[in-house]
């Protein structure tokens, strides 16, 4: 049903890079206020059917709630992006 879909919201996310490449966020921007995060997880995601995009998904605690946040590849066809962060609401 369309209605249950979840809902994309993009947000801005710092994150530092390791000596190997390893891209690991270390703070999400909601609602305007910078907010510190730990992540307990990461996988990667299954590419939506047909897009060609592949992802990450990090599981994340800001505060005390467990969340999950997603980075989703750019496509080739524009070189100088990298992709862009996401979480899903239901």
């Amino acid at each position: 049903m369309e209605g249950d879909k979840s809902k994309r919201i993009y947000v801005t996310v710092e994150s530092v890079f390791d000596q190997t490449g390893y891209m690991q966020p270390v703070s999400i921007t909601w609602n305007g206020r910078v907010l510190p995060v730990t992540v307990r997880d990461f996988r990667p995601a299954a590419s939506e059917a047909g897009s060609g995009n592949a992802g990450d998904c990090y599981t994340i605690v800001i505060g005390d709630q467990e969340k999950h946040l997603f980075f989703e590849r750019a496509s080739r066809l524009f070189p100088s992006r990298v992709g862009r962060w996401f979480v899903e609401m239901s």
